[in-house]
């Protein structure tokens, strides 16, 4: 029993070591390339609790101002207080912040936390690390952050009387940082990666420019690199770069796209329906930048569904379809659908524009067109290869098709499900949905157009270089396009 007891209490013992942290010197969940030296020893004051421990905040909002002033770039940002999740600052009472003991750390954790997760730019030159000047504790309600110049002087005025009964939860931090630049009118990039701050991390960046505007930069996470001031050829590169991502990783955009493709064995098929897709999804997506899409909740989800609908149409056409001559029809009209599913990814991006929306907008659709030509550039060969080695090309549309037919049906149950969720309120009749209607009409009678113009177009380039006239009942018996 003496021996149970003993080895009990080794265990126990070798179990409490193991549970103490061992922190680094930046302390525990600091950056792995901080250091910061020891916190510096509160002044003495009225007794106060031992300090709170506190978890990482789930939802985290912050806001940060970004001006250039004289020859130094000025960032001034706004945290919840426990954000700072490697000390516990004191409180007292019933957990009430102790605001003297606590300001003593605020600008060594300012700089772990904040400053050292931020990386400045001037023009294409790497700026030094920010250097914090002021730091507070501030009440939530506190209205300072709604203008540039009133954080700036809040931030500098005297900090909360010893006496504030603030609960450590509701205290929000303000940071005051200086870099030393060049020239006020140089273009600035930020880097900014506060995910770190909480689990779900949104920050609300504004910057100032030069003359005084205020351009408002909103994402969620860690955004990469953000040119402030972005230059017309950077705003398009980048773009491009969006496109293109957005398309490869679009999944039912691809599947829509292999289901348009499935049939066709000859390039004026494939070019006539490319093409229709490509022009048709471009209008929408303009109108949509333009503010022509409707504004209602209801509206992205309703697309989404579309979009899986679209899958699964062509899909059983592909499967007891026949006539495939006019399926440039069938893309166009769809693509209208997909322009529109493009334009709520490029919608949340147009913030990284600047000042240069539709070079952004045509850089946007010309990386989703590379992104398409890449896929077809794979897409084609391998279903050539697949119906020539592997099973008819009969059999193999059918399969394939069955597949992705398969997948988007339970797509199109899924969206439709989050679809009726929503409350479809009948409009105001009033002259806000005359102006309404009204761009819809305009929209509807350039859709109409091209539409018309594409068939005539298609016509033409069919009689000059399609089949001769010798061969026309031969053409007629097996449509272009269809199965060879």
């Amino acid at each position: 029993m003496k021996g149970r007891t003993r080895r009990s209490g080794a265990i126990a013992a070798l179990a409490a070591a193991m549970w103490m942290p061992v922190a680094p010197a930046g302390g525990v969940g600091a950056p792995e390339t901080a250091t910061r030296s020891s916190h510096p020893v509160p002044a003495p004051g009225p007794p106060a609790r031992p300090p709170a421990p506190h978890e990482i905040p789930a939802d985290v909002i912050v806001r940060a101002f970004v001006r250039a002033e004289a020859v130094a770039l000025n960032l001034v940002v706004r945290v919840p207080l426990t954000s700072m999740r490697d000390v516990d600052f004191p409180v007292r009472g019933p957990g009430y912040v102790d605001i003297e003991g606590a300001t003593a750390l605020l600008a060594d954790q300012a700089t772990v936390w904040i400053a050292g997760y931020v990386t400045l730019y001037e023009e294409s030159v790497l700026l030094p690390a920010p250097i914090v000047t002021g730091a507070r504790i501030s009440l939530p309600s506190d209205p300072s952050f709604a203008d540039y110049d009133r954080a700036v002087a809040h931030i500098a005025a005297p900090p909360l009387p010893p006496a504030t009964d603030l609960m450590l939860e509701q205290a929000v931090l303000d940071v005051m940082m200086r870099v030393p630049v060049e020239s006020a009118r140089s273009r600035f990039s930020i880097d900014p990666a506060w995910a770190h701050l909480g689990l779900r991390t949104t920050t609300v960046l504004r910057f100032i420019t030069p003359d005084g505007a205020d351009r408002v930069f909103q994402y969620r996470g860690n955004p990469g690199l953000v040119r402030l001031d972005p230059r017309w050829h950077q705003a398009l590169l980048n773009f491009v770069a969006l496109g293109f991502a957005h398309i490869l990783d679009g999944i039912d955009h691809l599947l829509f796209l292999l289901c348009l493709v499935i049939p066709l064995r000859r390039i004026w098929p494939l070019v006539s329906v490319v093409t229709a897709f490509t022009v048709a999804h471009s209008i929408t997506l303009v109108a949509s930048v333009l503010g022509l899409a409707p504004e209602a909740l209801w509206f992205p989800p309703l697309i989404e569904m579309l979009i899986a609908a679209s899958i699964v149409f062509m899909a059983l056409e592909n499967i007891v379809g026949k006539a495939l001559g006019r399926r440039w029809a069938w893309a166009f009209g769809f693509g209208l659908v997909h322009g529109f599913g493009f334009s709520f990814q490029l919608g949340e991006s147009l913030q990284f524009a600047g000042s240069h929306l539709f070079t952004s907008l045509l850089g946007f659709n010309v990386g989703v067109e590379l992104g398409q030509l890449v896929v077809l550039v794979f897409m084609v060969p391998g279903l050539a290869l697949l119906f020539s080695k592997v099973m008819k090309p009969r059999i193999g549309a059918i399969v394939v098709s069955a597949l992705v037919a398969h997948t988007s049906l339970h797509w199109m149950a899924e969206r439709w499900g989050v679809l009726r969720a929503y409350e479809f309120v009948r409009p105001v009749m009033d002259a806000g949905f005359g102006a309404v209607v009204l761009r819809w009409v305009l929209l509807a009678l350039i859709v109409v157009g091209v539409g018309w113009g594409l068939g005539v177009l298609y016509r033409q380039l069919a009689a000059r270089f399609g089949v001769s006239k010798g061969d026309r009942g031969k053409r007629r018996r097996r449509p272009v396009g269809a199965w060879t």
